[in-house]
């Protein structure tokens, strides 16, 4: 791959994987749209390991913490804040890896990978957001998460497994819902990220690891190097906006680019 490509895929995962806009819809929309070669399962796993690294780094005190309580929960003793943060991430990401493992098996991973329902998705996620941001109480922060609560994002959360969604944008939606406020609701879908990312790569880093060689492995690390960039600047910047404004920027542009899309797919 070109390094153009290589930058041009790596900035397009960094900057949409925690903005509430789908990643992989618009990695699925680049080919689809430019003609662009696929950049293949190598470098999907590398841009994850880029977002990996930069949501780990920005969130590191609550990545420390969940840390720490992981050995507690593995001996089920919840008796600590470290303890129950793990435990509630641990819940969340079941749904997705469990429905990811049925797409996958399936097949329907890659049937839903059409314009068509990326243009619907936007469309129809962007505008439930707006909903739920609009109308969702603002009474809890993230020390209020709770196992129930938990659950009820990782449902949501496995949604975003059809293209266009947005992981990010899907549970935020589901914490506002349930009453979050807007940069808490962020902070919870970003650490949701975390063990989402690591299931997700290595799902797909089982199956490249016996075709990968030396030039993939270069591409992938320059690959990977770009998305933390693009990923730790756009966490940066949504999470210093939210003080100020809420989600309807990101709203407007999925709805704009959802009937766009939907407009290319029947026309």
């Amino acid at each position: 791959m070109s390094l153009f490509h290589l930058f041009l895929v790596a900035v397009i995962q960094g900057v949409t994987e925690f903005l509430p806009v789908s990643s992989s819809g618009h990695l699925i929309l680049l080919p689809n749209l430019t003609g662009m070669a696929d950049q293949g399962q190598v470098i999907d796993v590398a841009v994850h390991v880029g977002t990996l690294g930069a949501v780990c780094l920005y969130f590191w005190a609550d990545v420390r913490r969940a840390a720490i309580g992981l050995p507690r929960v593995l001996r089920w003793q919840i008796d600590s804040q470290e303890a129950w943060l793990a435990l509630c991430l641990i819940i969340a990401t079941i749904p997705v890896v469990i429905f990811g493992i049925v797409l996958k098996l399936t097949g329907l991973d890659d049937a839903m990978r059409s314009i068509a329902v990326i243009g619907w998705t936007m469309l129809v996620f962007g505008l439930v957001l707006w909903w739920a941001d609009r109308r969702g109480p603002v009474e809890k922060t993230a020390a209020d998460w709770s196992l129930k609560d938990a659950v009820t994002m990782g449902l949501w959360q496995a949604i975003a497994l059809i293209p266009g969604t947005s992981r990010s944008g899907i549970t935020i939606t589901a914490a506002r819902y349930l009453g979050y406020e807007r940069s808490e609701a962020a902070r919870i879908a970003m650490l949701m990220s975390i063990p989402t990312i690591i299931a997700s790569g290595v799902l797909l880093g089982a199956e490249v690891m016996v075709t990968a060689d030396l030039a993939a492995a270069r591409d992938a690390a320059i690959a990977a190097a770009f998305a933390f960039i693009a990923a730790l600047l756009a966490l940066v910047g949504m999470m210093k906006l939210l003080k100020f404004v809420d989600f309807t920027p990101y709203v407007i542009y999925r709805v704009i680019l959802g009937v766009i899309l939907l407009w290319i797919a029947y026309t």
